[in-house]
């Protein structure tokens, strides 16, 4: 029976998809070829210098005939003895020297040639090609390399004889089919030895890349502490496997962000929804007079009205921490901005025994923003600065251009945050005073809403304070016809 293929398995890579094989591959074959190139050039130039040898060898000894033939026509002695003597004292590498006269018959002629060489396929082999040395083989299979030229008889000279010469290469031969056969066997044995290194250099180089993808799969959303420890790695990995850990440290910190914000939204949903509850619950334990069931409405409403405006400012940060959220740019005089933000407030400020001032007195300041998210981030700010400021204190809001940054300032002189605080105030549910911020129905989001629009702007937010003295908040835009 055949078994079904198990659908969850992981699937087995294929052997010619894998690094480790392509590298293999990649060393093997760029080692057999320069092998290859390498034996084979030294090869042509053993060939070619053997070759050039022969040449040289057979050159000198027809310049020294012709020498002879020409100065010396009738040193028969020495003639006989360079032609029929000479190359029996040659053991290993034997050569064949045979003169002609101008009419063809042999005057002298090395012992031997007759039953080595055919004698009319060397002239016939040589007649067109004077004093060049041409190839060919002997009676019995034996190569030869053969030579002739005519040469002048006398000074001057009075006739002219042809020297016909050949000289044994079978030893050269032998040599180069020797080194033909050991080329070959290292071919092949490299060809078996290459793949085996070259797999564990593959092996050994790809370990980094083995150990980052074990890492990666051992992270999950509840373990993100793993890291990579690329001591000793290539700078290439060592630098792929930095910037893999600072990925992973981001993500920690997200996560943890995250965790952190899931739980301040799942307290402040449920301490009003509890209080609601709770009242409901004591209002129906017994008959309730109109006015007390009228109060326990308005209880209702006031956490009704705070758990809207929650759930509200949850899904403007949702909104704008999203990749797709645009901003609807038009211009805007900041100047007019701070005003319309001060008529607001004015009665709140009043009603505290604050003093409200818009202090911008830079003339016209305008920008490209967006109107309805900067009235918001500012009005976040100067509510926070009226709820925080004792009455008989100020709040000032000032604008400025400074190059290429246009600046709002919201300070007050209330009573400061502590310097401990101060890192953390834009940080989501963040309450320095959380008793009193509950009691003025606040939800520790009024700050994170202020960077995140500012983010949105390209811009940045940035607090300054001091307990007892008042706190600073200052608005940096980035003017985008400058950035």
């Amino acid at each position: 029976m055949f078994s079904k293929p198990n659908p969850s398995a992981p699937a087995r890579p294929r052997l010619n998809s894998t690094l480790a094989f392509r590298l293999t591959a990649a060393y093997s074959l760029a080692g057999l070829l320069l092998l290859l190139l390498g034996t084979a050039s030294l090869y042509i130039v053993l060939r070619t210098e053997l070759d050039r040898s022969t040449d040289l060898f057979l050159a000198d000894k027809l310049h020294v005939l012709r020498t002879m033939l020409a100065e010396r026509p009738d040193d028969e002695d020495g003639l006989r003895e360079e032609i029929e003597l000479e190359t029996a004292a040659r053991r290993y590498q034997q050569f064949y020297i045979r003169l002609l006269d101008a009419h063809g018959a042999a005057l002298l002629a090395t012992p031997g040639m007759v039953e080595k060489l055919d004698i009319a396929e060397l002239a016939r082999r040589t007649q067109g090609s004077p004093q060049r040395s041409i190839s060919m083989l002997g009676k019995n299979g034996q190569a030869f390399r053969v030579a002739s030229a005519v040469a002048p008889v006398g000074s001057p000279p009075v006739s002219s004889d042809t020297i016909q010469i050949a000289i044994d290469i079978s030893g050269e031969e032998a040599l180069l089919a020797r080194y033909r056969h050991w080329f070959w066997a290292i071919l092949a044995a490299t060809a078996v030895l290459f793949p085996l290194v070259g797999y564990r250099i593959a092996r050994q180089g790809i370990r980094p890349v083995e150990e980052i993808s074990a890492t990666a799969r051992r992270i999950t959303s509840t373990n993100l502490r793993e890291r990579i420890q690329a001591e000793g790695y290539p700078s290439e990995l060592a630098s792929l496997a930095g910037t893999f850990n600072e990925m992973l440290e981001r993500l920690e910190e997200s996560f943890e962000r995250i965790s952190k914000f899931s739980a301040d939204i799942a307290h402040d949903l449920r301490t009003p929804v509890n209080i609601i509850r709770g009242e409901v619950e004591v209002a129906l334990a017994r008959a309730r007079t109109v006015d007390e069931y009228r109060d326990v409405l308005e209880s209702s409403l006031e956490e009704a009205i705070r758990l809207s405006e929650l759930i509200g400012d949850l899904l403007f940060l949702a909104r704008a921490e999203s990749p797709l959220n645009h901003l609807q740019r038009q211009s805007v005089d900041v100047g007019e901005l701070l005003a319309t933000v001060r008529d607001y407030y004015d009665a709140t400020a009043a009603d505290a025994k604050i003093s409200l001032i818009n202090a911008n007195r830079n003339g016209t300041i305008t920008a490209e923003l967006d109107r309805s998210l900067m009235l918001r981030a500012v009005s976040n700010l100067v509510s926070n600065a009226i709820a925080h400021t004792p009455p008989g204190g100020t709040v000032r809001l000032a604008a400025a251009a400074e190059d290429e940054v246009i600046r709002i300032n919201i300070s007050d002189t209330g009573s400061g945050i502590p310097a401990h605080a101060l890192p953390r105030v834009f940080d989501r549910f963040f309450r320095v005073d959380p008793s009193r911020s509950k009691a003025s129905g606040g939800t520790g989001l009024g700050l994170a809403i202020v960077q995140s629009i500012m983010t949105l702007h390209g811009g940045t937010a940035e607090i300054a304070s001091e307990l007892g003295r008042g706190t600073t908040v200052t608005l940096r835009i980035h003017t985008p016809e400058k950035r």
